[in-house]
């Protein structure tokens, strides 16, 4: 019996979709959706709790950065 292997999905932070650290693009790839929705959603939680700023940077630290 032959076992299935199957691609693990990762996320890593963009760099084609990039505007600071790749961050929102690479999550946007990750869901396989637009970027601008997930950089208005950081950009709302940012202004409504104010933590999406130290959210983002903590990603930015520890999302590997994608090679191509």
């Amino acid at each position: 019996m032959k076992k299935k292997t199957t691609k693990q999905k990762r996320l890593y932070r963009s760099t084609k979709n990039r505007m600071i650290g790749g961050v929102c693009g690479g999550i946007a790839e990750y869901f396989n959706i637009d970027p601008t929705i997930i950089r208005l959603l950081t950009v709302i939680i940012a202004l409504t709790y104010g933590t999406g700023i130290l959210a983002y940077l903590i990603a930015w630290i520890i999302i590997p950065e994608k090679n191509n």
